[in-house]
Order: structure tokens, then C-alpha cells, then sequence
């Protein structure tokens, strides 16, 4: 059985009483819990490293300066005599990691712009109260809306100072100590090139670098530099800094061509290795602004049958037929059976399907 900080009913500082374990990184260990005072509840965050008490407090001050809509709030802060505590708003969701690992193969250009534009509004935000990220990563972005992802938030400003330390340490005592770190192997798919050496050299160019690294994830449905060859490869390909190739989705398509192409140069201006060569985040805000890209809702069904090669019928979960064209699919052609996303549209005689992208089954995690 594996221990954690606390259990279920523990009460917090007479205040916060846990309901549930969320999860865990490599810094901390996180609790659904309620707020006894206002009832609501709320994420509970307890930093498993009892070593970093004042890097806990500064990050969590430093933290509370950021208010905008795509970044987790930071509601409270305390110490008792054990533990010390971050207290952020609840996301009712999942984060981007497991979107990417558990749900999609990829996103269409469209999802990706909206994406891309969210959380590009909230790193401004943080950038504007001079609050750099330092392990911006997916499992640092918090996602509601279903296959929508409508609600986006980043998440763990309040320790990603500490991991930030964590990973500098790591990488000062060599591979060994970078391999057992699960903070350092996480982030560093997604670390700019300056930061590979000490993360004192981590700016706001750095964010940038990181949000560029997941979006091109996101777009094409592999990591930009090494795609499954190990740490040190890795950072190689990082420290070369070669531009990655153009998803080559973008091009299947026609309709997915021209705003495909606009967000890879977009990603590309974010993938430089010289930091002063990057956009701003307010930048990269205005760039996202050109981008035309839908908010309709997302559905999600099942490939119900092929009418001809390219050509077919989704079985939605409301239980609606929709009609779908192979040009109107992203990234992996479906077969029937196929689980997919999609946007729905009046069609006569059927509603029709666009874009669609098909999502990992059951099989495929």
C-alpha cells in the first residue's frame, strides 16, 4: 500500500478537510479537499520534498500575483508543523499529458490554435507580473470541456521554482542523477536550449521556447526534438536547435493547409535558439489573433460505416448519424469502429463532420 501525506476525512488547519488523492508529481503530492469556511472545494497541493520550506513560500507569494482566466488560481497559503501548503482553484478535469497520452494522437490545426492562443493569454498574464513558469510542460496544464478542451489552465506556478532547482541539481550531477529524477525527465522535452546547462538562465524566452515545444506536440502528435531516443539525444537535439519538420498532416488536406501552415511558422518563431529571436508572449498573443479557428463544440463517436473509400458515417454519443468526408480528417484516417472528435454541422440530408481527428481506444494506451 502506498503512504501518502493524508488520507481521506484528514483535517487541515482546521480548515481544509481532504475528500480524495488527485495525483502526484515529482515535487508534490496533490488532494481534492473542501474548504470548510466558504464549501467549495479545492485543490490541496503539499510539496513531498520537506527540505524546500522557504522555496515553497517564496514561489507560492510569487504565484498569487497571477489572475487571469488560463492560470490556476492560487487561493491560499500555509504551514502547520509538519507540512506546508499551496491551496489552488479546483479544475474539474484532466491535464494536457494525459490528453496527449490517454486521448488524442494529435490535434487538428484548429484545436490547436485555440490552444495555442489560451495559453498564450495566460503566460502573458504571469509574464506581466514578472512571474516566469520554468517547467511549463503538459502535465502543467490543467483541461476541462471534454474533447472541447474549452477550459485551459496553467497550473504549479507556486513550485515551479522548486522544480526548476530540482532540475539544475540534476543536471549537475550528471546522467544518473537526471535519469532517476521523474521532475527532469518530464521536463526536459520541453526545455529551451539555454536552460539544458542551469536553470539560472531560464527567462520569459524560455516559457516561450516550452509553449512552442507543446503546441508542435500537439499539431503533429510527436515531441519536436527526439521523439523516443532517450535523455541525452535528446538535449543533443535540443542544443543543435534544428527547426522540426513541418507536420506532414498539414498538407494531406487542403483545408487544413493554409491555417496548418500559419500556426508551424508560428511554432517555429518559438523554437529559436536564440532567446532574443522569439516572440514576447504578448507577440505570440497578436500572432495567435490572425489564426481563424472555430470554438464550436466538440463531439466524440464511433466510425459507424465507409459508403465508399472516402467516405462514411459517424455514430455519435448522442446517437445522431453524421456524414463525414476523408477531407475533412486530421492526422490518422479512421476505419469503421474508429473512435473520433469532431465538429458537427447542419447538413442536408445529414449533418457533416469537420474536422475529424480520430482518439486513442482502449487498446492504444
Amino acid at each position: 500500500m502506498i503512504n501518502r501525506i493524508h488520507k481521506p476525512k484528514d483535517c487541515i488547519n482546521n480548515r481544509y478537510e481532504i475528500i480524495s488523492f488527485i495525483g502526484e508529481g515529482g515535487m508534490q503530492e496533490v488532494f481534492k479537499a473542501k474548504d470548510l469556511v466558504l464549501q467549495r472545494e479545492i485543490a490541496l497541493k503539499v510539496p513531498k520534498n520537506r527540505s524546500a520550506v522557504k522555496r515553497f513560500q517564496r514561489s507560492a507569494i510569487v504565484s498569487a500575483k497571477v489572475n487571469h482566466p488560463n492560470v490556476a488560481k492560487t487561493l491560499d497559503y500555509f504551514k502547520t508543523d509538519s507540512y506546508e501548503y499551496l491551496i489552488e482553484e479546483l479544475i474539474v478535469g484532466r491535464d494536457l499529458k494525459e490528453v496527449i497520452q490517454k486521448e488524442f494522437k494529435c490535434l487538428d490545426p484548429y484545436l490547436v490554435s485555440r490552444v495555442f492562443h489560451h495559453l498564450a493569454k495566460g503566460l502573458a498574464a504571469s509574464h506581466h507580473a514578472e512571474v516566469i513558469h520554468r517547467d511549463l510542460k503538459p502535465s502543467n496544464v490543467m483541461v476541462g470541456g471534454g474533447a472541447t478542451l474549452s477550459e485551459l489552465k496553467i497550473t504549479d506556478f507556486g513550485i515551479a521554482k522548486m522544480a526548476a532547482d530540482e532540475i539544475s541539481q540534476a543536471i549537475e550531477g550528471g546522467e544518473s542523477s537526471m535519469s532517476a529524477s521523474k521532475t527532469v525527465v518530464g521536463a526536459v522535452p520541453y526545455m529551451a536550449p539555454e536552460t539544458l546547462e542551469t536553470q539560472n538562465f531560464a527567462s520569459k524566452s524560455s516559457d516561450i521556447w516550452s509553449l512552442g515545444a507543446m503546441a508542435y506536440e500537439l499539431l503533429s502528435g510527436k515531441k519536436p526534438f527526439g521523439e523516443g531516443v532517450g535523455l541525452f539525444k535528446t538535449m543533443m537535439a535540443i542544443n543543435e536547435a534544428a527547426l522540426p519538420p513541418k507536420p506532414e498532416y498539414i498538407n494531406e488536406n487542403l483545408q487544413f493547409k493554409s491555417i496548418g501552415e500559419a500556426i508551424y511558422e508560428i511554432i517555429l518563431s518559438c523554437l529559436k535558439k536564440d532567446p532574443s529571436l522569439r516572440p514576447t508572449a504578448d507577440e505570440l498573443v497578436r500572432n495567435c489573433e490572425s489564426l481563424c479557428y472555430s470554438t464550436v463544440e466538440r463531439k466524440q463517436g464511433r466510425v459507424q460505416n465507409l459508403t465508399r473509400s472516402n467516405q462514411g458515417f459517424i455514430r455519435s454519443e448522442d446517437g445522431s448519424e453524421v456524414f463525414f468526408h476523408f477531407d475533412s480528417v486530421y492526422g490518422e484516417k479512421p476505419v469503421v469502429g474508429s473512435k473520433v472528435s469532431f465538429a458537427q454541422f447542419i447538413g442536408n440530408p445529414r449533418d457533416r463532420a469537420h474536422p475529424v481527428v480520430v482518439m486513442r481506444d482502449e487498446e492504444d494506451i
